[in-house]
């Protein structure tokens, strides 16, 4: 890639992160205002409810319990005691490996013990090339039964005396249909009955997930409620199918791109 072409994409690059931030800052700031606002209404409204409780100790208080809250604490359960419940159950350790080697990394859930992070810095310099091996060969087994699906469909089309260039954006586009409805469509309507989330939070937390950006604000599998032991390592199962769809795709484009590169270069 030329100098000048590098340079061009780093500037588009650049106004394509100023403009998001931009929209996203006043998108999201006034919502933030909000809620501090409304974290100092209940706190001033408690402290005058309960005058033997000083600022200080109030303020205390809630880091702890936000604190608590970060470790995995349930803030329904009273005592360990009453619930069977865990964050670190064999079902959600496996899913919080899989967020590792996938380099999602949703944040909800978080380390707290050294021995905990030393192991996973090692954990993670084998896993993610281990998993992008993975991911390179089901990827490849993936598109190609897809594109295989797609070449009969293709002789259907050429002995209607489809036009070549006709069939090649039909199956194109059907490769990406396909795709889009295994791996987005129809997971957004089972979250939202396992989750019961609106279609918005489940199509976002899908395209959150399957792009590795993993905000943790939507996790599958997260609620103590979800009592189903093999839920969240069959999500991750998922992950790994769509993620290496995902790749497919990208493959698929960059070889197009190539070619593109190619016969403009020739001419």
């Amino acid at each position: 890639m030329r100098s000048t072409t590098l340079l061009a994409l780093l500037a588009l690059v650049l106004l394509y992160l100023v403009s998001g931030a931009l929209v996203f800052q006043a998108l999201e700031q006034p919502h933030e205002q909000q809620a501090q606002w409304e974290l100092g209404e209940v706190r001033e409204k408690f402290l005058r409810a309960h005058p033997c409780v000083s600022d200080q100790e109030l303020g205390l208080f809630i880091k702890e319990v936000a604190d608590a809250l970060g470790g995995g604490a349930d803030p329904e359960t009273n005592s360990t005691s009453n619930s069977s419940h865990s964050t670190w159950d064999l079902g959600s350790a496996f899913f919080f490996s899989g967020t590792i080697i996938t380099t999602i990394g949703y944040g909800n859930v978080a380390l707290r013990t050294d021995a905990g992070r030393l192991f996973c810095i090692f954990y993670a310099l084998v896993g993610i090339p281990l998993f992008g091996i993975l991911l390179a060969g089901v990827g490849d087994r993936l598109g190609s039964s897809l594109r295989r699906g797609i070449g009969h469909i293709e002789a259907i089309f050429l002995k209607w005396h489809v036009p070549p260039e006709l069939v090649r954006v039909l199956s194109a586009m059907l490769f990406l249909l396909i795709g889009c409805l295994l791996f987005v469509l129809t997971p957004t309507f089972v979250f939202c009955y396992m989750e019961d989330w609106s279609k918005l939070e489940a199509i976002y937390f899908v395209i959150v997930t399957l792009t590795t950006v993993g905000f943790g604000d939507y996790v599958a599998g997260a609620d103590p409620k979800q009592d189903y032991p093999a839920y969240q390592p069959l999500v991750w199962f998922w992950i790994l199918l769509g993620l290496a769809y995902f790749a497919s795709v990208l493959t698929t484009i960059g070889n197009w791109l190539r070619v593109v590169s190619r016969r403009t270069r020739a001419e």
